[in-house]
């Protein structure tokens, strides 16, 4: 890195880059929805690029499992069934018990600072009874906490899971809680880390997913 404010190189995205990144976007907010197929001539001509880097694009994304390929049809954003959002929350769950635990190990007052903003975020977005703006709250006050755990790789595993997280979460907007409800389960957890309280924290965190579980089946 250079002395500050001394001027750099900007670094710079590839095409196949920002395709790929905009088509896992488009994913994660349900503008391709699940089951939708992709036709090459039809993404292209709306992304303004050839052909190439959109297949390259999709291969990265078949590979994270985001689409599927079809034989003679083409491919397809991915469909979570039941089985899918419950391993996906038992994932979850694994992950961010792991990185509670961790939480209450390390630097529990840096961790509810943190977490307190991203709560901040959740309350204005409750206020404002924006379903859309209450997932991206929820989302990123668990990866706050994921974050919060010094584990780099708690980190990553939890990134693998993010798009298909937000595909559970889009699915739930039709049984999420009311916005004081959604708000105070997470105020619960905050206070739980506040107060030194472990073994409430983890069966906080384990009612949270599994009620996720029991709100998508009914």
């Amino acid at each position: 890195m250079g002395r500050l404010g001394e001027l750099e190189p900007v670094p710079r995205k590839s095409t196949v880059e920002i395709v790929y990144d905009e088509l896992r976007t488009a994913i994660l907010y349900g503008h391709l929805e699940p089951g939708e197929q992709l036709g090459e001539a039809e993404l292209a001509g709306r992304l303004g690029i050839s052909r190439g880097p959109l297949r390259e694009a999709m291969q990265r994304l078949v590979q994270e499992g985001l689409l599927h390929s079809e034989p003679h049809r083409g491919l397809f954003v991915i469909t979570l069934d039941q089985g899918d959002v419950e391993d996906v929350y038992l994932a979850r769950l694994a992950i961010e018990r792991a990185a509670c635990t961790l939480v209450m190990d390390r630097n529990r007052g840096e961790a509810v600072a943190r977490l307190t903003e991203a709560l901040e975020h959740l309350v204005e977005a409750a206020r404002e009874r924006d379903r859309v703006k209450m997932s991206d709250a929820d989302q990123a006050f668990h990866e706050v906490l994921v974050s919060a755990s010094g584990s780099p790789r708690l980190e990553r595993m939890a990134q693998t899971l993010l798009v298909e997280t937000r595909m559970c979460l889009n699915a739930l907007q039709g049984t999420y809680p009311e916005p004081e409800e959604l708000v105070e389960e997470h105020r619960r957890l905050v206070d739980a880390i506040s107060d030194g309280e472990e073994e409430r924290l983890l069966r906080l965190i384990e009612d949270h997913m599994t009620d996720s579980i029991d709100r998508l089946r009914s």
